[in-house]
């Protein structure tokens, strides 16, 4: 099994990168959120999952080992390939598939291109306690102010602000001070907005 690679980046695309390694050139399959890590240093390293079929052996390339993991953790639900979690990772960012898994977010999950209702389900009954497993304890503290954020911003917008801009203060306001209670929290945002 290949699980990294180390070498000169020789062609980079949104979607692959030829990685020298001593002569050879691995083709290796990325997602747009590894692209974006990238950058333009020639010298690379990448975390990979090589998929095994019969027609064809694939190389999928990761940033972190962390982008791995959801990716295999995807590909291990019933009607996620390797394509469609590719997808997934281009769409949303490692933490944010796992703040939705988690929290149960369904809406997040089915916005992904490719994914259905039942799909986006499964996704979530299988792979809630094995998303828990990859975070610290740090993260785990923040999704359990996740119910206390969702309260937060729905009586904002019930005052007339918009969820997007409600969300940034809000998120402002729990990096500073992850110990507010939701009525707290809405009286340190409203002074925010």
């Amino acid at each position: 099994m290949i699980t990294q690679l180390i070498g000169r980046m020789v062609e980079k695309t949104p979607t692959q990168v030829v990685i020298d390694c001593n002569g050879v050139g691995y083709a290796v399959h990325i997602s747009l959120h590894t692209y974006s890590q990238l950058g333009t240093e020639e010298n690379v390293k990448l975390y990979t999952h090589l998929q095994i079929r019969e027609d064809a052996h694939t190389l999928y390339g990761f940033f972190t080992p962390m982008e791995r993991s959801v990716f295999q953790l995807l590909i291990s639900v019933s009607g996620i390939g390797a394509s469609t979690a590719r997808m997934m990772l281009s769409s949303l960012e490692p933490h944010q598939i796992q703040r939705a898994v988690i929290s149960e977010d369904l809406v997040t999950i089915k916005s992904v291109k490719g994914i259905g209702l039942k799909t986006a389900q499964r996704v979530l009954i299988e792979l809630k306690d094995k998303m828990i497993h990859l975070f610290d304890g740090k993260e785990i503290q923040a999704l359990a102010n996740n119910t206390i954020k969702e309260e937060a911003l729905s009586a904002l917008e019930v005052l007339g602000y918009s969820r997007k801009q409600s969300e940034k203060v809000i998120d402002n306001v729990i990096q500073s001070n992850p110990e507010y209670s939701v009525e707290a929290l809405i009286k340190a945002a409203l002074n925010k907005l």
